[in-house]
């Protein structure tokens, strides 16, 4: 992510949510300054350090923020995560969104490191999808980072996944690497198999990823071995956190998690206010 990226998404956050003027605001007087403290509720993976602070710059350049932790740190439940000095109206108009943008960046951070655990020690990294939410993708990606895990494929544009579909209108997993290859020299190559057969094919075409889809586990390791590390091999399709240390055991090289940014639980945190 850098600074513009995160100054739009933060824009747009902000036009949602504020619109024409935060009406409840307006009760507070001008002149009155508050201190805002906010705190996690739960241990967690901190992500969105960034986001919180573009929402407060735009709204009131002249808001301080003091952190006590950093992206990728780990904090235990009631820890003090930032303290905000500033004029009581910016900082009630300002809560919703900076808020928004922390517990959910958080929530796939602190996600990400519980995979990441689950597959320490394997050899095996744990991926994300382009199952991100709308808007958001390239943050979410920055927090599974942040989490400990890597990123797949960022869109359509910056590498070429050849899944059943294309398959079947190229004709075959050939045609399709083939074509790939004509059209796009150097641009990575991934091939979805389901089968037996179509693994034997896709090797055949030596693509610089293969896709082993809702393989289980007996399945996955004998496709390991027929493999035997001539190409490396991806473990996709319904891979939870209660299976994804038997899927590592098997000797592949990744497995990808839509759960990763999809089924995002925000992080619970808290903002509390004093007037000064």
């Amino acid at each position: 992510m850098n600074a513009a990226d995160i100054a739009a998404q933060v824009r747009a956050a902000l036009a949602e949510d504020i619109g024409s003027g935060d009406l409840t605001a307006d009760l507070i007087p001008a002149t009155n300054r508050a201190e805002a403290t906010v705190i996690a509720r739960e241990p967690a993976v901190i992500c969105g350090v960034a986001w919180f602070d573009e929402v407060f710059r735009q709204i009131d350049p002249s808001i301080r923020i003091d952190w006590r932790v950093r992206d990728g740190e780990r904090v235990s439940a009631d820890q003090l995560l930032c303290t905000l000095h500033g004029p009581s109206r910016a900082l009630l108009s300002g809560e919703r969104t900076a808020l928004n943008f922390l517990q959910t960046l958080s929530g796939t951070a602190s996600l990400a490191k519980r995979y990441a655990e689950a597959v320490a020690g394997t050899g095996a990294t744990v991926l994300d999808t382009r199952k991100t939410l709308p808007g958001l993708r390239l943050a979410q990606k920055y927090a599974v980072r942040c989490g400990g895990c890597s990123n797949h494929r960022i869109g359509l544009y910056d590498a070429i996944l050849i899944k059943e579909n294309h398959i079947m209108a190229a004709g075959s997993i050939t045609a399709a690497v083939t074509q790939a290859r004509a059209l796009h020299p150097g641009i990575r190559i991934e091939v979805e198999v389901e089968t037996a057969e179509e693994l034997a094919e896709a090797v055949a075409c030596t693509p610089d990823v293969i896709m082993l889809d809702n393989h289980d586990v007996p399945r996955m390791r004998e496709a390991v071995a027929f493999v035997a590390g001539r190409i490396p091999l991806e473990a996709s399709g319904n891979i939870s956190l209660d299976t994804i240390r038997a899927y590592a055991e098997t000797g592949v090289d990744y497995i990808s998690v839509g759960g990763l940014t999809k089924d995002v639980r925000a992080l619970d945190l808290s903002m509390r206010f004093r007037s000064r």
